[in-house]
């Protein structure tokens, strides 16, 4: 290992120790903030079982299910938007954007909407089965989008503007859908699809998980390949690599974790464009770096900013969505004046 490598990982452990250290900070405002005000001092003692029943109420049942999921939705949006701007070697890749995140949603739109009579929404059966639907939706999204970029190859502004038309196309479905569902049910689903993290429970947590600790460790371990496919495709089979396989493979991870968030988190837009845009100019573009830090990027935004929407106009709360938006579109725009 040369001098480099060794001042590369020393910036890397320095980077993740501090951006955990950021993630225990605003864990425990988040727990302390809300309508409720709890004490620093006392969220430690109750999460010790030292509390009154009702800090107990409010911190267990309500607002740490909550702040777990925002740390799962985050980590894995950020990295499905790491995944999908390495194959497509462009900096606009997001699943947001290409149309996988709407794919998602309208799956789990049309499960609840022709399944509401048969199931309870929050069951566990219903909350398990949720991701699978949207995991279902976001690979039919992204064969269609994936078939017609197809030209000899992905090019990559192909990819985008194909992404976009198949955007639209959904939101359209979706909104079809919704205009037949009864008053509270759209509103319901309007919210949850501009990016709310809603019916915050245990169930959704534990849904979420498996999904988020095996599919990062994995993407983890394809750092090479995305590596070597930002050579390019003729480089990158030069070196031996199948390239169609590997794109193939890791399509289906940033899909996966895209789908699974966002039937736990709804359609949150951006947070996968701009976190791998921040990791790499702090860690620069080989993505053995670029995927931890973009985890916990990912999960510290999104904590950040549903603390944000829950206490800026408390009782009322503003979607998370809405945050991650106004926060990121800045950043956005200055992307696409940017991009060439």
């Amino acid at each position: 290992m040369n001098a480099v490598e060794v001042k590369k990982k020393k910036k890397l452990v320095g980077i993740i120790v501090l951006l955990i250290i950021t993630i225990l900070v605003m864990f425990f405002v988040s727990l302390s903030t809300g309508v409720i005000q709890i004490a620093p001092v006392d969220v430690i003692k109750t999460l010790f079982h030292h509390g009154t029943a009702r800090q107990e109420l409010v911190l267990f049942d309500f607002r740490l299910p909550g702040i777990l999921l925002a740390l799962l939705i985050g980590a894995g949006l950020a990295i499905s938007g790491v995944i999908l701007q390495g194959i497509t070697q462009n900096e606009l890749a997001d699943p947001g954007i290409l149309g996988i995140n709407t794919g998602a949603g309208l799956a789990v739109v049309l499960f609840i909407y022709f399944f509401k009579g048969q199931l309870d929404v929050t069951s566990s059966f219903t909350i398990f089965i949720m991701p699978v639907a949207a995991l279902v939706g976001a690979i039919v999204a992204a064969f269609i989008i994936y078939a017609l970029a197809w030209k000899r190859g992905v090019n990559p502004i192909r990819l985008v503007l194909v992404g976009i038309g198949v955007n639209a196309g959904f939101s359209a479905f979706l909104t079809i859908f919704q205009l037949k569902m009864d008053p509270q049910d759209f509103r319901q689903a309007t919210v949850w699809l501009t990016g709310d993290i809603w019916n915050a429970n245990w169930n959704f947590v534990f849904a979420l998980l498996p999904w988020i600790l095996l599919l990062i460790p994995f993407a983890l371990h394809k750092a090479h390949s995305l590596n070597v496919l930002n050579l390019g495709d003729d480089v990158a089979s030069g070196l031996g690599t199948n390239v169609e396989s590997e794109r193939r493979l890791l399509l289906l991870i940033a899909v996966a974790l895209a789908g699974a968030s966002v039937a736990a988190g709804g359609g949150i837009a951006f947070l996968g464009l701009v976190v791998p845009h921040i990791a790499r100019k702090i860690m620069g573009p080989l993505h053995q770096y670029i995927i931890p830090v973009s985890a916990l990027i990912g999960a510290l935004l999104l904590m950040v900013s549903d603390t944000i929407g829950k206490n800026l106009l408390a009782p009322t709360e503003i979607p998370v969505g809405i945050i991650v938006s106004l926060l990121s579109a800045p950043y956005f725009v200055y992307l696409l004046i940017k991009t060439k």
